[in-house]
């Protein structure tokens, strides 16, 4: 299924991970990168002149099919996607081929073409708006599941949202015919902001269904042949991206597959989450017309394998468009180690108010990238507390620096103002 942004390095990105919002867990047993939906795009111009910038257009195509600012920005009381997100669309950093996220879905494509000849469909062009039941329903998230909050997730209207993972296209394959596939694109989600989260970033999932003549000459049940057949693969693949590692599989839960896992690599001196996946659900076969066969799914976060693989030290790099950076990247080449070209300065800005009942951290997180975009490096929670009254205070700490130049103190002290007035009046706290 899909990739839930859980870099355990595993954003694993994807429905696959533990630490995905899906699961709505977060784990620091690695170093465990989670790309849920911490995205920003930038409200203020961060290039110069002789640096390339994509324009915010008023129609997109995507994938043949056309998407205006008025088919995802609504004046609809569901509506939660700020103009920052819709500047993204149409960016598609996977399909660029000297771009690190590009290069290394090129060299998954590599692995299963050689390995898989002429058995795997490739899909990288699928419209990224979809509906609550592609992107919950058809992949047995309950109802009430925390994930379908508009505090988690971007919605178009009360039916359509930005898609949360790739898995939100895996029904109508299926239901179309296609048994082998792998289906790569830009995913959407409110998150927190760290160097390690963005409201966009980038999952593959691959997918795998196999008839009773496959399993039956092995002499093992459907189940423990797909499980089998996933890890051979699998493995495979962590080979043809890291080398000859030590690998280990860990058993764990997810609620379309079962069994479920997780690989994991003896990478740099660390255990590294790669990637979540299982034998998929019956249930999700039989709605889609595969009642007697099995399958097995995998997810993957691209950022956060590339930003392992490539030496990248802050997500927000792969939007970059400074020279500086793209030139260090050539088609083909995996894993050439990124050599950083600034250290600015941060410059922290801290900020207090007694929060209500209301308030989430994923609100006050979008509420500062659609001022400071992407200058903003993290917003920290550093102090809270409850007085006698029962008010409750928090204390954030918001780290401003750009990747490209230095910032004066004049324009961060202008951002600064201007989160705390927007705090203020879209979140009704009361500043301290």
């Amino acid at each position: 299924m899909a990739t839930a942004t859980a870099f355990s390095l595993g954003h694993s990105s994807t429905l696959f991970s533990k630490a995905s919002i899906f699961l709505g867990i977060r784990t620091n047993s690695l170093l465990h990168f989670t790309f849920s939906s911490p995205f920003s795009s930038s409200a203020l111009p961060l290039h110069s002149n002789k640096h390339w910038k994509t324009p915010v257009a008023s129609a997109l195509d995507l994938g043949g099919v056309k998407i205006s600012k008025d088919d995802v920005v609504r004046d609809d009381p569901t509506n939660n996607v700020p103009d920052t997100i819709f500047s993204k669309l149409g960016m598609q950093l996977h399909k660029r081929n000297q771009h690190p996220i590009g290069i290394l879905k090129n060299a998954i494509y590599d692995y299963f073409d050689t390995n898989y000849p002429s058995k795997f469909d490739k899909f990288d062009d699928l419209c990224p708006l979809v509906s609550v039941k592609q992107n919950f329903d058809d992949v047995l998230v309950p109802a009430d599941h925390v994930s379908r909050s508009c505090n988690d997730t971007y919605y178009v209207d009360s039916q359509t949202v930005l898609r949360c993972h790739t898995s939100a296209h895996q029904a109508e394959l299926l239901r179309k015919g296609h048994t082998h596939f792998l289906v790569t694109g830009d995913v959407y989600r409110r998150d927190s902001i760290d160097s390690t989260h963005y409201p966009v970033f980038h999952q593959m999932e691959g997918f795998r269904v196999f008839s009773p003549e496959d399993w039956e000459a092995s002499g093992l049940g459907a189940t423990s042949f797909a499980a089998e057949d996933l890890k051979r693969c699998l493995e495979g693949l962590a080979r043809h991206l890291f080398g000859a590692v030590e690998m280990r599989w860990i058993d764990t839960y997810f609620p379309f597959t079962d069994p479920s896992f997780e690989l994991e690599i003896f990478f740099q001196e660390k255990w590294l989450e790669v990637l979540g996946c299982g034998v998929t659900e019956q249930e999700i076969l039989k709605r889609n017309g595969k009642l007697s066969n099995v399958a097995w799914a995998f997810g993957l976060g691209l950022e956060r394998l590339a930003m392992v693989l490539f030496d990248i030290p802050d997500i927000r790099l792969f939007w970059s468009s400074d020279e500086r950076f793209t030139s260090q990247f050539c088609k083909g080449q995996l894993g050439v180690k990124f050599k950083p070209f600034s250290k600015y300065p941060p410059c922290y800005k801290d900020m207090s108010f007694w929060i209500n009942e209301s308030f989430t951290e994923n609100n006050l997180c979008e509420i500062v990238r659609g001022i400071a975009g992407d200058l903003v490096e993290e917003v920290q929670l550093i102090d809270n507390f409850t007085n006698k009254k029962g008010m409750t205070s928090h204390c954030y700490r918001i780290a401003y620096r750009s990747m490209e130049r230095s910032l004066t103190d004049e324009e961060i002290n202008d951002l600064q103002w201007k989160v705390r007035q927007q705090v203020e009046s879209k979140l009704n706290v009361v500043l301290r």
